[in-house]
């Protein structure tokens, strides 16, 4: 989460806890306290103002080719490097990767969300009876890269998912797809257009991959309905003048499905995590402040509420796990924890893990507290610039490791690594 025009808002009052002395890692600076759950809502959505995301859908799938994830995998056309040891500051190693030297070098688009098949199936196995071992990362477009106010790259490009084929640990390779809003034009064809946002966190259970929408909610996308496009264009996204269908220059682009909009207390959704040790299925959300208290001041959010519950909060929502959406549209458990710098969050049943960034510069860390807890703890350090949780864990009988591991994936160019380190810190 670079300090740009994107999320300067969340820089206004950067000074650390005062009793930590500049460090906002040190145990004792996280408070947790019990919210009442009930305040916090989501409508379900199912359409947007071009029509139902599924008839969009359709109608672009009578003029393009439709693929699934597992044809992105066997298209991967990029080699990642295998991480030997800790990357940066990170303690408690077990596995990991690099980008190759174009996406370690690029400005303009910034990895933030990570998750794996881990969470899409409980075997760690994508598809369904198949056996890819996956990571996904997301990423925004930023055309401000220095954070000088004036931007460099005058078209935003909004945001990427990377597929990362792990099966062979030794040899990662992966593909960039662009992620789109189906859409209709003026003169009534099928089209799409970018998705403009920060894609700070994403979670895939299923088929279905969420991704938070900082000041509205959730948006949705089913990963077996994809559809390949032209590449001439690199400017371009959806139909154009000649006819075809492009995505920026990516082969691939994958148009939302449904949507879940914030409809009761203020909320930042700012990061999202998979929690299978929940009976049922559960995901928690998190917020990122930069001084302890949640800014809700973009004009373009669109909760209700006054925001009355400022101090960074972990809030649960129930999965049906028969068709990967949401059980119930309210919250059923919120915790306030009075941490700063919050870039990530897993649960585990009660248990909570945060990731919490430095800056540029300083070392990242993997926090934890239990719901009803006083303080958290630091579980181990992160590399600079850490970002989503993905827990992964030892019971995913076919992606296996000694213990259960907790990926993380930091940002900033050239100190781009997707990594797991051990749950326990050791």
């Amino acid at each position: 989460m670079t300090l740009t025009r994107r999320s300067i808002v969340k820089a206004i009052s950067a000074a650390p806890f005062a009793a930590v002395a500049g460090s906002v890692l040190a145990p004792a600076t996280a408070h947790a306290a019990t919210v009442d759950p009930g305040q916090f809502t989501l409508t379900s959505r199912s359409s947007n103002r071009y029509g139902q995301f599924a008839d969009l859908t359709a109608g672009l799938a009578t003029q393009l080719t439709e693929v699934d994830a597992s044809t992105v995998l066997a298209d991967a056309t990029r080699s990642a490097d295998v991480l030997a040891s800790a990357p940066s500051t990170a303690e408690a190693f077990q596995a990991g990767f690099a980008w190759d030297s174009a996406d370690q070098a690029v400005d303009y688009w910034i990895p933030q969300g990570v998750t794996t098949s881990a969470d899409a199936y409980g075997n760690g196995l994508y598809p369904a009876g198949g056996s890819n071992k996956v990571v996904l990362v997301s990423w925004y477009f930023e055309t401000d890269p220095d954070a000088d106010g004036v931007d460099e790259y005058a078209l935003d490009k909004g945001m990427r998912l990377t597929f990362v084929d792990h099966t062979d640990a030794s040899a990662p390779r992966y593909r960039h797809v662009l992620l789109v809003e189906p859409v209709t034009t003026a003169t009534g064809e099928y089209s799409f257009n970018p998705l403009r946002k920060h894609a700070g966190g994403i979670m895939w259970y299923g088929d279905l991959l969420y991704v938070v929408d900082t000041y509205k909610g959730l948006r949705v996308f089913d990963l077996s309905t994809m559809f390949k496009v032209a590449t001439a264009e690199g400017d371009v996204c959806g139909l154009h003048t000649d006819g075809q269908y492009y995505g920026y220059g990516y082969q691939y682009v994958l148009p939302q499905s449904h949507a879940y909009d914030n409809a009761g207390t203020y909320l930042r959704y700012t990061t999202i995590g998979l929690d299978r040790a929940s009976s049922p299925d559960s995901l928690v959300i998190s917020e990122y402040s930069s001084s302890g208290t949640v800014s809700y001041t973009d004009g373009a959010f669109t909760g209700t509420g006054a925001g009355s519950v400022t101090t960074p909060k972990v809030v649960r929502w129930n999965l049906d796990y028969t068709d990967r959406h949401l059980a119930s549209l309210s919250a059923v458990e919120a915790v306030s924890v009075g941490q700063q710098k919050i870039q990530g969050v897993v649960s585990r049943g009660t248990q909570h893990y945060l990731s919490v960034s430095n800056g540029p510069s300083g070392t990242g860390a993997l926090r934890t507290f239990a719901s009803g807890a006083s303080t958290a703890s630091t579980v181990c350090d992160l590399a600079v610039g850490c970002e989503d949780l993905s827990y992964h864990s030892s019971g995913a009988s076919g992606w296996t490791y000694g213990e259960s591991v907790i990926w993380n994936v930091s940002e900033y160019p050239d100190k781009r690594f997707v990594y797991a380190v051990r749950a326990d810190g050791t």
